[in-house]
């Protein structure tokens, strides 16, 4: 078995406790790994870093290619550039790849959802440029390039072969943003066409395809949106599957990958115990399965499953009164 070197930020709040559950996970499960451990977010400037995303632990990412990250705080309005941001400029992690389905003991409205959600990473409204025209009145630039929207486009129809999918659905609001959601549009169908005829694919204008969602989640198999949409579209399908604490994520480019668990540090149970690891180990399911161990992610997988169908360790958030630590040695028991 190859040793991996990955990256692991702890992150804020819970961070550590969470993503500490996940690498006990791993490791029982048998993965050789040298843990780079780094800061980032509030916790590198209580450390006395001068930015929360240090230089270091930047270059470490780069030169190792692959890191799990807990979450970290960013501010509302105010403050730091958020560390999310940053990390997926820098090194270019322009596809934001969230899966969701249900999971057994976990009762929700919705049974049998599995979709995956494509996002692109790096433009859109998010690429921050914003300017106060006059005081009072401010703008923010929408931006989309043929390069971006191909890049994720090809990246969508390519990841959704190797996942045996069988339909792509592109949410888009090109009927009032015609020239940037219209390229958006424009670039997948070309890859659609030229490259991948055999994947289905359709367009749904997005205030009409989260109708379609809330009605019947079974019907959307794979998701490719601009920035704006997938951030908002994927918590809210998170919220079918039993909400952000149950669900994974992960941010790739062609020279890195980061996964993370996509909730909030919650500092108000930080340090208590109490804490849901669960998003952070699916986020290292999908961090294995990234650098091709993918007899340890299967074995996590169905350890997990297993706790959550007996539904003797769920946390708070699941409806149970189980600690972090409990959940976690209860999926490292189920290990097999």
């Amino acid at each position: 078995m190859a040793k991996h070197t990955i990256v692991v930020i702890p992150g804020d709040g819970i961070g550590p406790e969470v993503i500490g559950a996940a690498r006990r996970v791993m490791e029982a499960a048998g993965l050789s790994v040298d843990w780079v451990e780094l800061p980032a977010g509030a916790t590198a400037i209580e450390q006395g870093f001068e930015n929360v995303l240090p230089a270091r632990t930047l270059a470490a990412i780069t030169a190792h290619k692959v890191a799990i990250k807990g979450p970290v705080t960013t501010p509302v309005g105010k403050g730091f550039t958020s560390v999310n941001v940053q990390l997926r400029k820098k090194l270019n992690l322009y596809a934001a790849v969230r899966p969701v389905r249900s999971l057994p003991g976990v009762k929700t409205l919705y049974d049998n959802v599995n979709m995956i959600i494509i996002r692109e990473n790096t433009e859109g409204l998010y690429s921050g440029i914003e300017n106060e025209v006059i005081p009072g009145v401010v703008t923010s630039l929408k931006v989309a390039t043929e390069l971006a929207c191909t890049r994720i486009a090809r990246f969508a129809f390519r990841y959704a072969t190797k996942q045996h999918r069988k339909k792509i659905t592109v949410f888009h609001k090109a009927n009032i943003m015609k020239m940037t959601d219209g390229l958006f549009l424009n670039c997948a169908r070309r890859i659609y066409e030229d490259e991948y005829p055999n994947i289905e694919y359709e367009e749904t204008i997005i205030d009409a395809g989260c109708m379609k969602i809330v009605q019947d989640p079974t019907r959307i198999d794979v998701l490719l949106m601009e920035n704006l949409y997938g951030d908002v579209v994927s918590d809210l399908c998170a919220g079918l599957v039993g909400g952000l604490g149950v669900v994974p994520g992960s941010n790739i480019g062609d020279e890195a990958a980061v996964f993370e668990a996509v909730h909030g540090s919650a500092p108000d149970i930080a340090g208590k115990g109490v804490a849901n690891p669960l998003a952070c180990i699916m986020s290292g399911v999908m961090m294995l399965r990234h650098i091709h161990e993918d007899a340890i992610a299967q074995r996590i997988e169905k350890a997990y499953d297993e706790v959550l169908a007996e539904g003797k360790n769920l946390t708070r958030d699941l409806g149970g009164n189980a600690g972090t630590n409990q959940f976690t040695d209860a999926v490292i028991a189920r290990l097999k």
